[in-house]
């Protein structure tokens, strides 16, 4: 696996006052930092030495993200009084109710 290919994201920790570099595939671990810079090379390297030492004990090492394949397909439960109202709201723009619940996830 190479940990180039996870999702990486630093972001600004009010509580810590630092930057703090993080890893969608591995949200146990983060790093903090002084720079954005340092941030993102700090949370890079933790994530490739837990890679390694996951290989190297024979654990499963998580797939990035990026790699995964989607179905675009996904189930979300709702309350019926809900599904009534975007049915409506659907019916009357005369569009699906598909194509209007993936416009309002998309924005």
């Amino acid at each position: 696996m190479n940990a180039d290919h996870y999702t990486y994201r630093v972001t600004w920790s009010p509580e810590d006052g630092e930057h703090v570099g993080l890893c969608a595939e591995f949200p146990s671990l983060s790093w903090l930092a002084a720079t954005p810079d340092a941030a993102l090379k700090g949370i890079r390297r933790l994530v490739a030495q837990s890679v390694e030492d996951m290989r190297n004990c024979g654990e499963d090492i998580p797939q990035p993200l990026a790699e995964k394949r989607y179905s675009g397909q996904f189930r979300v439960r709702i309350p019926p009084e809900v599904h009534r109202a975007l049915a409506t709201q659907a019916a009357e723009q005369g569009v699906s109710l598909n194509r209007l619940v993936s416009a309002k996830l998309a924005a």
